[in-house]
């Protein structure tokens, strides 16, 4: 077959086996370090595979493609669009027509490369309104679609590969975030996952659970409860806390560790406890100011959290998780399991903080008091 030389842009379809393995192609050119290539993306129902072919390679590349596993190809240069189908009878159709199109080429130096690539139709994302049903991302919801991938970044790089895993979401509310990890960890990374979220709501947990089935999640379920008085017999390998309001989030790092979870995820959200008790005395230039008050209190509770895992044995990192211009409650406590002895000095630094300020603080209370 001829193709044309200098292609900018085009895609395949219109698949010839239904049971084949591609939906369909799409053709970018990009430059790379300042070598213009032909990126080849290749979209299952479930992922998007890239490679790049130089002019000369792309020819056998799309000649193998449009022989054995699509029907149809378009093809853009800057002057002309070609066409190219096969029949039912095996006779390949071409023609061309004047391009009026403005083509530009890819610069791909800072390209991002996410764990859910735009195409990929992921149904919690088509629900929530971020992705479109043919899998494209709603511009207004780029931003989102970001988070979620910064999420699922953040927990990719600390699990690594794993055959199983099991997860409790403490207070989950609607879940979006655990519908999209549950996918990505099963269908993407084909990990046996069991993930469980916990709310007191009735009508959350209800409604958490019918979409489960909807998608057909067998191993995603979801309980009324309390996260104080939670028990779980088994083993648990990662806690997630998303927005657990105040000390719910002191209530699941606490579980997390009486458990030594090996992975501990916790965005915190509304924490009044500190900014309450804190001593107004200690603080009189900070506390005239609501805002500010607020703020340092917030910090206060994390470092405290933070110091906490550490001596508790876990590798403790406090990380943006997501633009400070789209949530001002944009920081992630990420802990992974490292065992070993309490270090003491931790702990007097931890007790120091908190007598000079002369707070209350529940994780605080929770994990000394049991000792």
């Amino acid at each position: 077959m001829e193709f044309p030389s200098k292609i900018i842009s085009g895609f395949l379809s219109s698949k010839k086996d239904k049971n084949g393995k591609y939906e369909k192609v799409k053709l970018q050119r990009i430059k790379i370090q300042n070598q213009e290539l032909i990126q080849l993306s290749l979209y299952t129902s479930k992922q998007v595979f890239h490679s790049n072919y130089s002019d000369l390679e792309i020819n056998n590349k799309l000649e193998e493609l449009l022989n054995n596993d699509f029907n149809i190809c378009e093809l853009k240069t800057i002057e002309y669009i070609y066409s190219y189908k096969i029949t039912s009878k095996g006779k390949l159709l071409s023609n061309r027509r004047k391009n009026t199109e403005v083509t530009m080429v890819e610069t791909h130096n800072k390209k991002k490369n996410y764990l859910i690539e735009e195409g990929m139709i992921v149904p919690p994302l088509v629900d929530l309104g971020v992705m479109l049903p043919d899998g494209r991302v709603v511009k207004a919801h780029n931003d989102k679609f970001k988070q979620i991938n910064r999420f699922l970044e953040i927990v990719n790089d600390s699990i690594g590969n794993l055959s199983e895993i099991n997860i409790i979401d403490f207070g989950c509310g609607k879940s979006y975030l655990t519908f999209i990890l549950y996918y990505y960890l099963t269908e993407v990374k084909n990990i046996d996952c069991t993930i469980t979220g916990l709310d007191l709501k009735d009508d959350v947990v209800d409604n958490c659970n019918k979409i489960a089935i909807k998608y057909g999640y067998s191993k995603l379920k979801f309980l009324n409860g309390d996260i104080s008085k939670f028990k779980d017999d088994n083993s648990i390998d990662m806690i997630v806390t998303l927005h657990a309001c105040d000390t719910a989030t002191d209530y699941s790092l606490y579980h997390a560790i009486n458990m030594k979870c090996k992975y501990i995820f916790s965005v915190p959200c509304c924490q009044h406890e500190v900014n309450q008790s804190i001593n107004k005395d200690s603080c009189r230039v900070i506390n005239k100011f609501g805002i500010l008050k607020e703020r340092y209190s917030a910090i206060v509770t994390d470092a405290i959290r933070a110091n906490i895992l550490q001596y508790c044995g876990y590798k403790t990192q406090v990380m943006e998780f997501i633009d400070i211009d789209n949530s001002p409650k944009n920081l992630l406590i990420r802990a992974v399991y490292q065992g070993g002895v309490p270090n003491e000095s931790i702990k007097e630094d931890v007790d120091k903080l908190i007598n000079d300020l002369g707070i209350t603080q529940t994780l605080y209370n929770l994990v000394f008091s049991n000792n």
